[in-house]
């Protein structure tokens, strides 16, 4: 071997060792620590193209969470439009929206209404609730009540209690058309992350900015304000005690 080759050799050698120890410090060096665990976001999907109004959702509701008379957990609007003979008639299924940025929380003067880390499902501690009214005021989708039984503020928290159980909210068990789909938004792989991945959706109220994590499809988002703008007849029936759709 001549010099040259010799001296074309040596300068492969060092420049493969370099590599293979800039390849060796760029590894991760494991620690045995676990991954962090993916934190869950529950939320639901309704198709308002299965939805046919039977309000077996708000009825299974009212049963599993004793809701009061006169007051609602769920319920499902019936939304008329048109003008004759051309009309339709759409349910719109109503629930609190369990908000990513949840005005209710803000307003709450002692807590007692916050979200929960490891589901971000909006609750309420019934110990400290006071009953003072201002999340009801707040939430933009009429979603609360004060529960005359407790004197406390009351709202869908996706049935907590079953999920605890490892149960599935009582309006998903009840609804025979699959209108409602309940999972963790967070995981891609989960029905609802990959329905709403695949389906254009819309959700209540963006304006407000709470972000919701219910969201619709095919959803009919137009109210009896609308009416004189699109020179139709739009007729909202909320089946509820409060009237007027908020």
């Amino acid at each position: 071997m001549d010099i040259e080759t010799e001296h074309t050799d040596s300068g492969r050698r060092r420049f493969l060792k370099g590599l293979a120890a800039a390849g060796a410090a760029a590894l991760p060096v494991s620690t045995g620590a676990a991954a962090p665990e993916r934190k869950k976001q529950y939320g639901m999907l309704l198709d308002t193209r299965r939805c046919v109004g039977c309000q077996a959702c708000a009825v299974s509701c009212r049963s599993e969470n004793d809701v009061p008379l006169g007051h609602e957990r769920s319920w499902v609007e019936q939304i008329d439009k048109g003008s004759y003979p051309n009309t339709t008639v759409k349910f719109l299924p109503r629930l609190c929206n369990q908000c990513s940025e949840p005005q209710c929380v803000s307003v709450c003067p002692t807590g007692a209404t916050y979200k929960r880390e490891q589901d971000g499902i909006v609750v309420v501690d019934n110990d400290i609730c006071i009953g003072c009214k201002y999340c009801i005021q707040a939430c933009p989708y009429d979603a609360r009540f004060l529960n005359p039984k407790t004197g406390v503020a009351d709202k869908c928290d996706f049935c907590a209690d079953r999920l605890a159980q490892g149960r599935q909210p009582a309006c998903i068990q009840t609804c025979f058309f699959r209108a409602r789909i309940f999972g963790d938004l967070n995981d891609p792989d989960s029905e609802i992350a990959r329905l709403i991945a695949t389906n254009p959706v819309t959700v209540l109220r963006a304006e407000m900015g709470t972000m919701p994590n219910v969201f619709y499809i095919a959803a009919e988002h137009m109210g009896e304000a609308d009416a004189r703008h699109y020179d139709q007849h739009i007729r909202v029936t909320t089946y509820r005690s409060t009237r007027e759709r908020r």
